[in-house]
């Protein structure tokens, strides 16, 4: 039997794994994920092509998770979820810079650490209803991620135990332990901690009500795509490599999410639903001309059921089962006339969508959103938008179901514990790795 059973090998499970192992030694782990390992996960999206896994998608699943995409570790309780309300705010950041340390002893130090703090640009933000979110920023880059988190795999594989590709079909709590049964084996745990993130989403659906816990509200946000100027924002950019603003009203709240100076906007396939994403200049071989970034407003469904037919609702009907994403105009926006060409635009777009009426296809609350943050930010800037600025209809982040744990990460069923993105309080890579560490820690005292 061993004394920890760790479910998903993404981010959270990760470092709570490496804490467990440098802690407390002489504990038995045991990690089991339905990927594969880090060395043998590839996927044709990375290339830009379709995807090319037979069984779960190797760009979401196994080793290191989303961890290996462009590795972006954001250290804040601005934005990334709500670890600081559960842990304390100290605490996390505490947690989150061992995150660091952590990386940067696995060669994460290659990339330097950058702030987006700007104390005037804050003050005068304002002024026009805007607030700023500033962030320490350790960001890997696609090629350093996977570097990194290799060298923790191997760190850990002579300590720890890995299963892959296994697909667990049912967890059953006795007196003092749990059997864990997959199609081809059958495991037992004093602990069982879950940290399935949101690729883990259907299949959690499914097991919690058979071990008594009750998923909650799930947020989805959605929002447009935007593909400015890139010298559009160089007068809150003079200082910072990216920022984040966000613009409350009584109705939304409305905040800018992964700002790509001189990167490209790209095709992203989640839940089968293909979204507008952005691409990081450090992640191309030719930097774009333009800057790009999506607006999202988030809202709360009363389940995960219910927040996702509302994605596919939405992004589905976008899509046209053809994976279509549709572009617009600024200008066109305004006027609220279809976009019929972007070909003489001052603006080239780096993603081949197919142009037409936002207003016709996105529902009223992310148009209204972007308009009124257009108008503050123009005030910001002390100029307007330019009218080339092209929209892209719809990004999404999605987010897993809350699910009620204590200040340790247990649920209401004795050592059952939820971690990262799949207990609903982590919503980034630094926060969803700073609870593996935290509770790693709570197992070992």
């Amino acid at each position: 039997m061993q004394d920890v059973t760790i479910i998903g090998a993404g981010v959270s499970g990760v470092f709570l794994a490496y804490t467990l192992m440098r802690e407390h030694p002489h504990l038995s782990v045991h990690v089991i994920d339905r990927g594969k390992p880090l060395a043998e996960r590839f996927c044709g999206q990375e290339v830009g092509e379709a995807c090319t896994c037979e069984g779960p998608c190797d760009k979401y699943v196994g080793f290191a998770g989303l961890g290996k995409s462009e590795g972006k570790f954001n250290y804040t309780n601005d934005f990334g979820g709500m670890l600081g309300q559960k842990i304390g705010t100290g605490q996390t950041l505490a947690m989150m810079e061992e995150v660091d340390r952590i990386l940067c002893s696995f060669g994460g130090e290659r990339t330097e650490k950058y702030s987006t703090k700007n104390h005037r640009l804050s003050e005068k933000a304002a002024r026009y209803g805007l607030s700023v979110f500033s962030t320490e920023v350790r960001h890997l880059g696609t090629s350093l991620a996977k570097e990194v988190f290799q060298n923790m795999y191997e760190e850990m594989i002579d300590k720890i135990r890995f299963s892959f590709e296994v697909e667990i079909t049912e967890i059953e709590k006795r007196e003092d332990s749990y059997v864990i049964r997959s199609s081809g084996n059958t495991y037992e745990s004093e602990k069982v901690i879950i940290a399935t993130g949101m690729s883990g989403s259907e299949w959690l659906a499914k097991i919690a009500p058979k071990l008594g816990i009750k998923p909650e509200q799930t947020r989805l946000d959605l929002g447009v795509r935007v593909e400015m100027q890139g010298n559009q924002l160089d007068a809150i950019l003079q200082e910072t490599f990216e920022t984040k603003l966000n613009y409350t009203t009584e109705g939304y709240s409305a905040t800018t999410y992964c700002m790509n100076p001189s990167g490209r906007v790209i095709r992203k396939h989640q839940h089968g639903l293909v979204m507008a994403d952005g691409q990081n200049q450090r992640e191309e071989d030719q930097p774009s001309e333009n800057l790009n970034f999506t607006l999202f407003v988030p809202r709360l469904f009363d389940s995960h059921k219910q927040a996702m037919e509302e994605a596919t609702s939405v992004v589905g009907a976008i899509n046209r089962g053809r994976g279509r994403i549709v572009a617009q105009r600024l200008d066109d926006l305004y006027k609220n006339t279809p976009t019929l060409t972007l070909r003489h635009n001052s603006i080239t777009p780096s993603l081949d969508a197919e142009v037409g009426n936002l207003k016709e296809e996105v529902p009223e609350l992310y148009t209204e959103a972007l308009l009124d943050f257009f108008k503050a930010l123009e005030g910001l800037l002390e100029e307007p938008i330019d009218k080339d600025t092209i929209l892209y209809g719809l990004d999404s982040k999605f987010y897993e179901a809350k699910i009620e744990t204590d200040e340790n990460f247990q649920t209401n069923v004795p050592g059952l514990y939820l971690i990262g993105d799949c207990s609903g309080e982590t919503h980034s890579l630094s926060q969803a790795a700073a609870s593996g560490i935290y509770l790693g820690k709570s197992i070992c005292k």
